[in-house]
């Protein structure tokens, strides 16, 4: 079973294992969001879009539509 950034509930992390880098803006790509980066949810806008993460210590804001790009491998939190 895979999972994507979407799929994240507030605080949980995940790994990024792959993205599809053909509908992924390169800004994106630029701020860390790599595979083997890690990605923590931080906060969710209203109507769940956008949602605020922190990649490797950048903080952004993407849309649900692009988090659901990106696929990531959950891990537990500390």
């Amino acid at each position: 079973m895979s999972f994507t950034i979407a799929d994240l509930k507030k605080g949980e992390k995940g790994i990024i294992t792959d993205i599809s880098s053909e509908a992924i803006p390169l800004k994106l790509l630029e701020m860390g969001c790599l595979p083997g980066n890690t990605v923590e949810l931080i906060q969710v806008a209203p109507f769940a879009d956008p949602m605020y993460l922190n990649i490797n210590g950048c903080h952004l804001a993407i849309r649900k539509e692009t988090a659901a790009l990106i696929v990531i491998e959950k891990t537990l939190n500390e």
